[in-house]
């Protein structure tokens, strides 16, 4: 149990709960907006109705793009007895009937006078873009006045619907981008290696009862991959990553990439709007090891959207000229926004090093399918 409450400035735990739509929701995928999560207990409490109420009449900014709202029952009543629904857009439930998720954000106090009781803590905690929290407010006999002081926050530290230009979120994302790694000639190799063999649909891992499990939902994800056999094209691939791509990363990150994961040629195509929705790609123990990504462009002048974001440092997207490299951590929240014309060729690995080498090892056991799709 946490010792005490959430503070401002300390990052939110990360945690998967169960929703109404979805009993294993990883909260982390929602970065890169305002949350707010209202820990109200239960809904059978008139003053939460009268909160819950309060927030509704804030749609239009709770629209998942500037801000989402999470609500947390530890009443199973509220599911059993559908006393509450989400919302959606912008609405969320959490049923942490276990006490899982409030216990993570220290709302359990023990009960000084009944020793092993415990009080729960009613509040709201509003996070920033990158699940840090900004402010802490207890709720308050006043419905309307606790919802009215958790908007001011809100409504001061939302995304605008443009680029970023306030002082407080300036400044692009920690990623590297270094053109020239593969000539445009190997580029066009390789898309000719994917147009002839070519691509598989791409899934995602996902952690399931301690398994890292390959799943595919076309809400998530879509994509086609073709892996890369030929031992002669693999090569000329490690060379030009070695040769060209390697001191860049040791210059920038002071991080000595040794190993390669994966040689494949992803294709996001604009007829099936191919897409990948915000993702991490270390968070279970079957990619762990993964210390950066690599997304190299193989066509850029060809295809329009496809591009990268980070959204816990703002809208700004990245498309790397043709043969050049966006190079980031893989414990950065990114997408891979639609393509809307044209078919978007890559070239996706994934870097490591020698300690990452025993960290792979020790973890086989929990891969349930093969992890190079992600």
């Amino acid at each position: 149990m946490r010792a005490k409450q959430m503070q401002v400035g300390e990052p939110a735990p990360w945690f998967q709960g169960k929703s109404p739509l979805n009993p294993q929701f990883h909260f982390e995928t929602v970065a890169g907006r305002v949350i707010v999560l209202c820990f109200f207990g239960s809904s059978k409490n008139p003053v939460v109705q009268s909160i819950l109420e309060n927030f509704y009449r804030y749609s239009h900014i709770f629209n998942e793009r500037r801000a989402c709202f999470f609500g947390i029952s530890i009443d199973q009543k509220d599911e059993l007895e559908n006393r509450i629904q989400e919302r959606l857009p912008g609405f969320h439930l959490f049923w942490d009937f276990d006490y899982q998720i409030s216990r993570a954000y220290g709302c359990l106090i023990e009960d000084s006078q009944y020793p092993g009781k415990h009080i729960y803590l009613p509040h709201s905690l509003i996070l920033d873009e990158r699940l840090r929290v900004i402010s802490k407010i207890d709720f308050t006999l006043d419905p309307h006045q606790h919802v009215q002081s958790v908007m001011d926050v809100v409504m001061q530290h939302q995304v605008p619907n443009s680029l970023i230009s306030s002082p407080i979120h300036e400044g692009l994302a920690p990623v590297l981008i270094v053109p020239n790694i593969f000539e445009p000639s190997f580029c066009q190799q390789l898309i000719q290696h994917y147009e002839s063999l070519g691509g598989s649909e791409s899934g995602f891992m996902r952690e399931i009862d301690g398994k890292t499990i390959g799943m595919f939902d076309h809400k998530h994800k879509r994509r086609s991959d073709c892996q890369i056999n030929d031992q002669q094209l693999r090569t000329a691939c490690m060379h030009r990553i070695h040769d060209r791509l390697v001191p860049e990363i040791q210059k920038a990150f002071q991080f000595q990439a040794t190993r390669i994961e994966r040689y494949i040629v992803a294709c996001y195509d604009s007829n099936s709007g191919g897409y990948f929705k915000p993702h991490r790609d270390n968070t279970t123990k079957g990619t762990a090891h993964r210390k950066f990504a690599v997304s190299l462009n193989l066509n850029t002048e060809q295809y329009s959207g496809g591009c990268l974001r980070f959204p816990e440092f703002g809208l700004q997207e990245y498309s790397p000229p043709t043969g050049g490299a966006v190079v980031f951590s893989c414990s950065l929240l990114h997408e891979a926004t639609p393509v809307t014309s044209g078919v978007r060729y890559a070239f996706l690995p994934f870097l490591y090093d020698e300690a990452s080498v025993k960290v792979r090892q020790e973890n086989k056991c929990y891969i349930a399918q093969s992890p190079y799709e992600s």
